[in-house]
């Protein structure tokens, strides 16, 4: 199975999201582990937190959980006015805020409700595939990430950065993180890149395998090259000794922010609405996974979003003595 990212989107009439009755729809990412019943990735969890909270503090708002191909997906149903908010990565805002990359269709006005948590690329591989070095991937067979997801962004920008040609120096293949680690299981890929939250039910999985030695490549030098043609997104980062089962050594990574996004429609109330509530209720996200204690005000900075904040959020946090 595929790893899927996440919008959530409000599928709603009238003028506020506080007037009347909304069916308010979390699309999120899900990474079902075929033959194990998991959640693969880290959107799924935390969407459907997300959902609950915005479900049982904002009257007359109902969410569920949907299903998306991820943050390019999920920022192109924003564009389409088929979506009203989203969770995405930084870089794939910025792609789509300027119309490039996968958006040369179209610039999607976007504006930042909340900076979440950062996202952290895994460069995974297992004992016995030669590759130590990110110049090993040469000649190998590798996971890029699924289409329609970020993941694949991001990785081809670190691949390049290390001097790699996508397309001429490895097999390629497109899949989700749930889909690569059964593949690597089989011998089918080397290596797979997936950009995530810490953990990823997948990547335990994997390293919890008897009879596999997982393997996380070092990357973190990566991230200066990265900035220098993409814009200031990326920072060197770690995954840190023991984040995943028989893992004793911390990881030189690179990572991005993740945001939740709007589009240009929504108004200041309903902005302040679900900011204030993501915020102040974040106990009850956390409780589903821990990566949303960065749901805080800590961490809204607008130089961890390339968007601009949206004033209803900026309004919130004023009054929390936080500049945004």
């Amino acid at each position: 199975m595929s790893a899927h990212g996440a919008p959530i989107v409000l599928l709603a009439d009238g003028p506020s999201l506080l007037a009347g009755p909304r069916d308010f729809w979390a699309y999120i990412e899900e990474a079902l582990a075929s033959g194990t019943g998991g959640t693969g990735g880290v959107y799924y969890p935390l969407g459907g937190a997300v959902a609950n909270v915005l479900s049982k503090n904002l009257p007359n708002v109902q969410a569920t959980a949907e299903v998306t191909g991820g943050s390019v997906d999920n920022l192109k149903l924003i564009g389409a006015g088929k979506s009203e908010l989203g969770f995405t990565m930084a870089d794939a805002a910025l792609d789509a805020l300027k119309g490039e990359d996968k958006f040369k269709s179209g610039k999607v006005p976007l504006q930042a409700l909340l900076v979440v948590y950062p996202n952290r690329m895994h460069v995974v591989t297992v004992e016995g595939t030669g590759i130590e070095t990110m110049a090993d991937l040469k000649g190998k067979r590798v996971s890029t990430g699924s289409p329609g997801g970020a993941t694949e962004v991001m990785a081809f920008r670190v691949i390049e950065a290390a001097g790699l040609d996508k397309d001429k120096d490895m097999k390629r293949e497109r899949l989700g993180v749930a889909e690569s680690v059964n593949a690597i299981k089989d011998r089918k890929i080397d290596v797979f890149f997936w950009v995530g939250g810490i953990p990823t039910a997948a990547v335990t999985d994997l390293a919890a395998t008897p009879g596999v030695k997982m393997k996380l490549v070092d990357h973190g030098d990566l991230a200066e090259k990265m900035n220098t043609k993409y814009g200031k997104l990326y920072s060197p980062s770690k995954i840190k000794a023991g984040s995943y089962p028989g893992y004793d050594k911390d990881n030189s990574i690179t990572e991005v922010w993740n945001l939740i996004v709007t589009g240009d429609k929504m108004s200041n109330d309903d902005a302040y609405a679900i900011v204030k509530t993501l915020v102040e209720k974040k106990a009850d996200i956390v409780a589903v996974h821990k990566e949303a204690e960065s749901f805080s005000l800590d961490n809204q900075m607008q130089d961890r979003s390339p968007v601009p904040f949206h004033p209803g959020a900026l309004k919130y946090f004023k009054e929390k003595g936080v500049k945004g």
